[in-house]
């Protein structure tokens, strides 16, 4: 796996997984159906307010947050998927700022500040997840709220580092992965090959357990209110695959 580890240099760099993944979607807003989601954010800022998505991407949760009336403003570190959001529906007229989610640039205050879909773990140091919770607590307007949707680790999947993603009768696909458990780090090589040759979609996660999240929390001087399994509310619990986390200002 020592060649796996040296061809890709760039993970680190905050704009590395929006640069290089931007191009493989017809449409960045595609994904899961943002509607439970929107309608649990609408519910935690008042109606008409100003609101912040760090790592806002194709727009998928923004756009139709936006409209249903709320001010929402964006933080996303690809200057490519900014370009690709100018495009779509509704994410012309957001105003987004190019730069690193960690600094939390937008001036705020904020009744309500989220990043959703895993986007936190694309931080691939502990110390710049520790600094987003210190920059949104300082944009968070008192009584506040910052909403995380993350997965639950699941460390021994990330052990095995060849999987077969797909096979057809004129391409296959597979990834390979390299773990460090201390770190908490997985880098990942996400392998099409075809007639025409082959092509590489990199991505690299430092993922967090719900009670190291909590615990950064707590050093930013803010609080663990309520967590779901999901956008409906269904209770988290041990077998919990992901959660929404929604901390407030202590």
């Amino acid at each position: 796996m020592f060649w796996l580890r040296r061809a890709v240099t760039d993970f680190d760099d905050p704009a590395f997984f929006g640069d290089r993944w931007a191009g493989r979607y017809d449409d960045l807003s595609q994904g899961p159906d943002p509607t439970a989601a929107v309608d649990f954010l609408a519910g935690l800022a008042p109606a008409g307010s100003s609101v912040l998505e760090l790592a806002i991407g194709g727009g998928r949760v923004a756009i139709p947050l936006a409209r249903r009336g709320f001010a929402v403003e964006g933080v996303e570190a690809s200057q490519a998927v900014v370009d690709r959001l100018r495009t779509i529906s509704g994410g012309e007229s957001l105003p987004v700022l190019t730069g690193d989610m960690a600094d939390v640039p937008n001036p705020g205050p904020f009744p309500l500040v989220y990043v959703v879909w895993n986007s936190l773990f694309n931080l691939t140091a502990q110390d710049r997840q520790v600094d987003t919770f210190r920059n949104v607590a300082r944009v968070l307007e008192p009584g506040g709220v910052f909403v995380l949707e993350c997965y639950v680790p699941d460390v021994a999947a990330y052990d095995s580092q060849f999987r077969t993603d797909a096979v057809h009768e004129d391409s296959a696909g597979f990834t390979l992965t390299v773990h460090d458990r201390i770190a908490q780090r997985i880098e990942m090589q996400h392998v099409t090959v075809d007639a025409t040759g082959f092509r590489l979609l990199p991505t690299a996660h430092r993922y967090c357990w719900p009670a190291e999240l909590d615990l950064m929390a707590r050093l930013a001087g803010l609080r663990l209110r309520e967590r779901w399994s999901d956008w409906h509310r269904a209770p988290f619990t041990s077998r919990s695959a992901d959660h929404i986390s929604v901390y407030e200002l202590a």
